[in-house]
């Protein structure tokens, strides 16, 4: 997986990419067919906001979280992210072979 981090009207320090880096494996998990992440964080006076767009094999995911800290800005795009790249692992899945199967005897 390819993890670009990048700020916009903030300076990213290495424990901010490194806590990007954290949480953002926990989406790995779920799918192995992540090819890049690229994360952007943005600071608008008191508005914290983290955004990243992950690419599939086959298709983008993005998400975005807005929070008055950076750091649970992060951790809400990561819950987002997980949610959205276990949808579209589900949608990949063929749920209705298995539904065939029970219903044919064998």
């Amino acid at each position: 997986m390819q993890l670009n981090v990048t700020g916009h009207h903030v300076d990213v320090t290495t424990s901010m990419k490194g806590y990007v880096e954290k949480k953002l494996d926990r989406i790995v998990r779920h799918s192995d067919h992540i090819i890049d992440v690229h994360c952007i964080l943005t600071v608008e006076k008191l508005r914290h906001k983290a955004e990243a767009k992950v690419l599939l094999n086959g298709a983008m995911v993005y998400a975005d979280a807005v929070d008055m800290d950076m750091y649970a800005a992060i951790d809400a795009l990561a819950d987002k992210l997980d949610r959205r790249v276990k949808k579209h692992k589900e949608k990949l899945a063929d749920h209705h072979a298995l539904e065939a199967q029970k219903v044919r005897p064998s």
